[in-house]
């Protein structure tokens, strides 16, 4: 759980640069799979969005040279990895490891918003759907790896522990223990 008086994690310059390099399509498929992989075990994810089941959620994050376009579609989510923002209801914006540690409810939603942290932009309602329905879930995105084919799943899952070691970014969901 990330000690709420230590400043949250900016992603380093130097590999940030690097990634304007990185070819947007194949992470944008791989991101799709994924998050149908949890639509499949999350399903209530989606139905909780209600009205906003087909918004456009554009997930910022300011630390990165790209953003990530989440059409959930009805259950049936489209994940899209753009250079540029445009056509979305609702934009949330914030530094990657905040909006991680939102999914994992490691960061209090209304602090980050109140501290600036995060900004929120276009449908609020939208966003606030989204948040809810994140929140109501309970994900833990290193443990949904293990949904995946049994070859990527271990391998997957172990990076995931030691970048969250190294970076003291929110990978999983803590403890509920270590939540208190």
């Amino acid at each position: 759980m990330p000690d709420p008086a230590m400043p949250i994690p900016v992603f380093p310059q130097l590999p940030s640069r690097v990634l304007r390099l990185l070819p947007l399509a194949p992470l944008s498929l791989s991101l799709t799979a994924y998050a149908k992989s949890v639509a499949k075990h999350h399903p209530g994810l989606f139905r909780r969005l209600g009205e906003h089941a087909n918004a456009r959620f554009l997930l910022d994050p300011t630390d990165l040279p790209f953003a990530i376009l989440l059409e959930p579609r009805q259950g049936s989510p489209k994940v899209t990895v753009t250079r540029k923002s445009g056509g979305e209801d609702a934009k949330i914006a914030g530094p990657m490891a905040a909006l991680l540690g939102l999914v994992h409810g490691a960061y209090d939603g209304d602090a980050l918003f109140f501290s600036r942290d995060l900004v929120v932009q276009g449908d609020t309602a939208a966003a606030l759907a989204l948040r809810n329905a994140v929140d109501d879930a309970e994900l833990d995105m290193t443990q949904e790896l293990s949904n995946l084919p049994r070859p990527l799943a271990q391998p997957l899952k172990q990076l995931a522990a030691l970048a969250e070691r190294r970076t003291g970014v929110c990978l999983s969901r803590p403890e509920e223990s270590m939540a208190w």
